[in-house]
C-alpha cells in the first residue's frame, strides 16, 4: 500500500516530465518562425554576397560586360603572390603592422585608462564621457581634422615640437612617420570603446578579493597582476578579437589621411582591395583579395576564441 501511494505521488511528476518534449516540439515551429526573418536578412546581406565574391574571384571579371568574363580558376589567387606593386605580401605586412599597433597598444592603453577611471570613483564620470566621445564621432570628419593636426606648416603636432625646440616633421608625407601618425589617430578614435568594455569587466570583479590581497601585503601592481588581471582575461580576449577584426578592415583613415602613401607605406590589404576594385577595375583580383582577407580574419577570430576557451578551463 505504501508503495502504491508513493507511486501515485510520483506519477504526476513523471507525467509532467514526460510531456516536456512534446511541449518543446510544439514550440519548435514558433522558434523557427521567430528566427527566420533574421536568418533571411543574414543570408541576403552576408552569406550570398560572400559566396558571390568567391565566385567572382575565380574569373577574369568584366564588371561592365559580365558576358565577357573569363573563368581562370585559381589564377587570381596565384597572382596575389606575384610581383605587382604594391605586392600582396607587402600590403599584408603593412596590415600586420597596423593591427599589431592597434591591438597591443590599444588594449594596453584602454586597460590602463579603465583601471584609473574605475579607481577614481564617480567624480571622474565626466572624464569617462570625454574618453568615449571620440569613438562616436564620424571617421571622415575626424580624419580631416587630424590631417590638419599633422600639417607640416600649421599643424598642432609640429607646434608642440617647436615648443620644445625640435624641428617639425612632415608627418603624412614621410614613409617613416605616416603609419605612426595614422596609428595615433586610430588609437584616439577607438580606445574609448574598449575602455567602456574594460570598465564593464572591472565592475563585476568583487572588491573583497582586492581587499584580501592588500591585507596580505600586496601592493597595487601585485593586486592587479594576481587578482584583477586573471579575472579580466575573457574580456581581454574579446577586446583583442574585435580590435583585430576592425584593424584588418580599417580603410577610411588611410583613404583620407595618406591615400595609401607615401610610396605605399600605408597601403593595407583593405586599401589595396579598394584600389584594385574601384581604381584599376581588377574586379576578380579584388574579389580574391577580399576572400583572403575574410579567411585571415576568420582564422584570427577562431584562434582567439580557442585561446579564450583554453584559458577559461
Amino acid at each position: 500500500m505504501a508503495t502504491t501511494q508513493a507511486e501515485q505521488r510520483v506519477s504526476p511528476r513523471a507525467v509532467q516530465v514526460g510531456r516536456r518534449p512534446a511541449r518543446r516540439a510544439r514550440n519548435g515551429p514558433l522558434a523557427v518562425g521567430l528566427t527566420l526573418p533574421a536568418l533571411l536578412i543574414f543570408a541576403v546581406f552576408t552569406i550570398l554576397p560572400t559566396a558571390y565574391t568567391f565566385v567572382i574571384s575565380l574569373f577574369d571579371w568584366n564588371p561592365l560586360n559580365v558576358a565577357q568574363s573569363r573563368f581562370i580558376g585559381a589564377g587570381n589567387y596565384t597572382k596575389l603572390f606575384g610581383h605587382a606593386t604594391p605586392s600582396f605580401a607587402a600590403s599584408g605586412l603593412t596590415s600586420l603592422y597596423f593591427t599589431a599597433g592597434m591591438v597591443i597598444g590599444g588594449t594596453a592603453l584602454s586597460l590602463a585608462i579603465a583601471v584609473l577611471l574605475q579607481r577614481g570613483g564617480a567624480l571622474l564620470g565626466a572624464v569617462r564621457v570625454a574618453v568615449f566621445v571620440p569613438h562616436v564621432t564620424p571617421l571622415v570628419a575626424t580624419s580631416i581634422v587630424w590631417v590638419w593636426i599633422f600639417n607640416p606648416q600649421f599643424g598642432l603636432a609640429n607646434a608642440v615640437l617647436h615648443l620644445f625646440g625640435l624641428s617639425g616633421v612632415d608627418w603624412l608625407d614621410n614613409s617613416a612617420t605616416a603609419m605612426p601618425a595614422v596609428l595615433a589617430y586610430s588609437l584616439w578614435h577607438e580606445v574609448g570603446f574598449t575602455v567602456v568594455i574594460f570598465l564593464g569587466g572591472l565592475s563585476v570583479i568583487s572588491g573583497e578579493l582586492g581587499e584580501a590581497a592588500r591585507v596580505d601585503g600586496a601592493n597595487r601592481w601585485q593586486e592587479f597582476w594576481y587578482v584583477t588581471w586573471p579575472q579580466l582575461r575573457p574580456v581581454t580576449v574579446f577586446v583583442v578579437t574585435i580590435s583585430t577584426i576592425s584593424s584588418l578592415q580599417a580603410f577610411t583613415q588611410f583613404f583620407l589621411m595618406t591615400g595609401g602613401g607615401p610610396v605605399h607605406a600605408t597601403t593595407t590589404l583593405s586599401f589595396l582591395l579598394y584600389q584594385e576594385a574601384f581604381v584599376f577595375f581588377h574586379t576578380g583580383y579584388a574579389a580574391a583579395l577580399a576572400v583572403v582577407l575574410f579567411v585571415v580574419t576568420a582564422l584570427f577570430t577562431l584562434l582567439q576564441f580557442r585561446t579564450r576557451r583554453s584559458s577559461s578551463r
